[in-house]
C-alpha cells in the first residue's frame, strides 16, 4: 500500500477515506497528566519502569511455549483415543498462536533484553519453525504498522479494512480461513518468483524450517503426525484464530494520529487470554501507545491508562459484542 508521490499520497487518502473508518466513533479529549503525554505515551520514570524485561520469567514463558505442541503431540499419541486426536488438533492452534506471539514480542525487541538472544530465539528460531524463514521481513512490515496505522506501509490495510461487512462476507472469510484456502494464499507466494536469488533462498529457508519440524515427529516414530497436527492445524484453525484476534485489534478503524480511532481495546476474560490473546497481546491499545513496553507491564500500562483518562469508555466490554458489531453491515 506503498504511496511515495504527492498522488499516490492522495490515492491512498481516498482509499482510507472509503475502505476504513467504520467502527470510529468519537474519542474523549485527552491533554495529558502526569504520566502520560497528550499523545498516550508514557513518562520519564513510569516509562522507564514499564520498559523494564524480567529475562528470567521470559525465559521460562518460551520454554512452556515450545513445550506446548510437544506435550500436546505425547498426549495424544498416549491415548490414542479419536477424542485425544481432536483435542490436540484444537490446542496445537492454540500452541501456534502463542508461539506466534512471543515471535510478535521479539520482533518489538522486547522478548530479551540482550537483542541478540532476543533474535536468536524469537526471530531466527521461533519465527522459522512457525512457517516462517527466520529473518526480519515480518519485524520490517510490522513496525510500518506501527509507525502509521492503515497508512502507505501499511501490510494489513486490506485485513483491518472495510467493516462492519455482512454477516454473509465474515461467514466467507471465516470459511477461507477454516477450509485452508487463506492458508494457501499466504504460502503461495514463496514458491513464485523463484527465479529470484534473494526469494528463493528464503523460499529455501521456510522448507528447511518444516524439514526439520518434520524430522523431530519421525524421529520420534510419528511421522504421519506432522500434517495431522502441525500442517493442517495451522492452515485451519490458526488461520481462523488469527483473523479474529486482528480484526479484534484495528477492524474498522482508520488512519489517525490518536491511537484511540487506529485501535479497539477490549476487555481481558481469562478465557480469552489463554486462547486467543496470551501474552498480553489484547492489550493492545496500550501496545500501541507505547510499543516499547513488554507484554508483562501491559496491563499496568492500560490500567494507568484507563485511571488518568485516556481510554474513558472507549473499551468494549467482550470479544463477542465486538464481533457481532464488525458483522451487523
Amino acid at each position: 500500500m506503498e504511496s511515495r508521490s504527492p498522488d499516490g499520497a492522495a490515492r491512498h487518502e481516498a482509499l482510507v477515506a472509503s475502505m476504513t473508518g467504520g467502527m470510529t466513533c468519537s474519542v474523549p479529549a485527552f491533554a495529558g497528566s502526569e504520566r502520560f503525554h497528550p499523545d498516550g505515551r508514557p513518562k520519564g520514570d513510569f516509562r522507564e519502569s514499564l520498559r523494564r524485561i524480567p529475562d528470567g520469567r521470559n525465559a521460562l514463558t518460551v520454554a512452556g511455549a515450545v513445550l506446548f505442541p510437544v506435550v500436546v503431540v505425547t498426549a495424544a499419541v498416549a491415548v490414542s483415543h479419536p477424542v485425544g486426536w481432536v483435542v490436540a488438533f484444537l490446542l496445537m492452534s492454540v500452541a501456534q498462536n502463542r508461539l506466534f506471539i512471543l515471535h510478535h514480542e521479539a520482533a518489538h525487541r522486547v522478548l530479551f533484553s540482550d537483542r541478540r538472544v532476543n533474535d536468536l530465539v524469537g526471530i531466527n528460531l521461533i519465527g522459522w519453525l512457525t512457517f516462517g524463514t527466520g529473518g526480519h521481513g515480518y519485524r520490517i512490515g510490522h513496525i510500518n504498522h506501527h509507525r502509521d496505522e492503515f497508512g502507505p506501509k501499511e501490510p494489513d490495510f486490506l485485513l483491518y479494512s472495510q467493516y462492519p461487512i455482512s454477516a454473509a462476507s465474515m461467514r466467507r472469510k471465516h470459511r477461507r480461513d477454516l477450509t485452508g484456502v487463506s492458508a494457501f494464499r499466504i504460502v503461495r507466494p514463496r514458491f513464485q518468483r523463484l527465479g529470484e536469488t534473494r526469494h528463493r533462498r528464503l523460499t529455501y529457508r521456510f522448507l528447511a524450517g518444516q524439514a526439520l519440524v518434520f524430522g523431530v515427529f519421525w524421529a520420534a516414530g510419528y511421522p504421519w503426525l506432522y500434517p495431522l497436527l502441525w500442517v493442517l492445524p495451522w492452515a485451519t484453525l490458526y488461520q481462523g484464530l488469527n483473523r479474529i484476534r486482528a480484526i479484534a485489534e484495528h477492524g474498522g478503524m482508520t488512519r489517525s494520529p490518536d491511537r484511540r480511532s487506529t485501535t479497539h481495546h477490549v476487555h481481558q476474560s481469562l478465557v480469552a487470554r489463554m486462547v486467543m490473546v496470551p501474552f498480553g497481546v489484547g492489550y493492545h491499545l496500550a501496545h500501541h501507545a507505547d510499543m516499547t513496553v513488554p507484554y508483562r507491564n501491559l496491563p499496568r500500562l492500560h490500567d494507568a491508562l484507563v485511571a488518568d483518562g485516556y481510554v474513558g469508555d472507549l473499551e468494549w466490554p467482550t470479544y463477542r459484542s465486538l464481533w457481532r458489531a464488525l458483522r451487523a453491515g
